[in-house]
């Protein structure tokens, strides 16, 4: 946008103009994949809480421990992104509700309290009840702390490959993806039982995401024909043609497999590899999904 006062009658003239070249990048795929992951382990634990109380005992404090870093990661590649990046106290005390941006800035901010809130009940005091009570309001807030990126790229005009309904689904099976395969990592004492409970998770959040992803590629050039130059990125000899498919691979179609086996023979390694490449995969297929508008030109 581009603003210009005319000295005579302090009038504002703003034009929309062309943005050249990528202005989300590598910033923003961190902040999706932080939160990703910052959200997801608060699902994944409430399931795990309510299925296996025993079992999950002692991961009420390390998941809030992640869920917080990975939230302040997220909150802290926002921040720098911001063009005016000094000014982003103006959310909360000039507020505009009729953006993306101020609504999830307000929400992230009341999850956070309520996460400082679990690690107070969980270390301090000890009070799992407490603690409970919390993580419940917890999960709440994660659902919109999770769909807002959605709203921001639906808000953007121009891309029509970004669309509110398929983003929203993507923004959730990223969380039950990557919160599953963190718990997996960290879950080493949980039994097997819960083990399986997480791959099953992380196998149907990417073989979802997996089917969602190939019906845009396939369907999506009907819609509009921006979404058929958009994709010819990520097809044939397209620019991010390797790098869409080794992660859709990695995210989705190797994590599917090798649940499957270890499901199927009880091996726990195999879980954890199906959960490492689902984390990394997971990176470079939201970069992509992110890039590949921007290239198109606006006009």
């Amino acid at each position: 946008m581009v603003h210009t006062a005319l000295e005579a009658t302090n009038a504002v003239v703003t034009l929309d103009v062309a943005l050249p070249g990528i202005v989300w990048g590598w910033i923003i795929t961190m902040n999706m994949w932080a939160k990703s992951i910052g959200t997801g382990v608060i699902f994944l634990l409430f399931y795990l809480l309510k299925k296996y109380p025993d079992a999950a005992e002692n991961l009420r404090f390390p998941v809030t421990v992640v869920s917080l870093v990975f939230i302040h990661i997220f909150l802290f590649f926002t921040v720098i992104d911001l063009h005016q990046m000094f000014r982003f106290w103006h959310i909360f005390f000039h507020p505009h509700w009729t953006s993306a941006i101020t609504v999830g800035a307000w929400i992230v901010t009341i999850m956070v309290l309520v996460l400082f809130g679990m690690a107070f009940a969980s270390f301090i005091k000890k009070d799992n009840k407490l603690f409970d009570k919390l993580l419940g309001w917890a999960v709440v807030l994660a659902v919109p702390v999770t769909l807002y990126t959605a709203a921001i790229m639906a808000e953007s005009t121009a891309r029509e490959l970004w669309q509110m309904p398929t983003e929203a689904v993507q923004m959730l099976l990223a969380a039950t993806l990557a919160g599953s395969a963190t718990m997996i990592l960290l879950g080493e004492k949980l039994p097997y039982e819960a083990k399986r409970d997480l791959g099953i998770v992380l196998g149907m959040s990417a073989l979802i995401a997996f089917i969602v992803y190939m019906s845009e590629l396939v369907f999506g050039p009907m819609k509009a024909e921006e979404v058929m130059a958009t994709l010819e990125f990520v097809k044939g000899d397209g620019e991010y043609a390797t790098m869409f498919w080794i992660g859709q691979t990695m995210a989705f179609i190797a994590p599917m497999v090798l649940v499957w086996l270890s499901v199927a023979n009880k091996s726990v390694s195999l879980l954890k590899l199906a959960a490492i490449l689902a984390l990394a995969g997971l990176w470079i297929t939201k970069h992509v999904w992110l890039v590949i508008p921007q290239l198109l030109n606006m006009s």
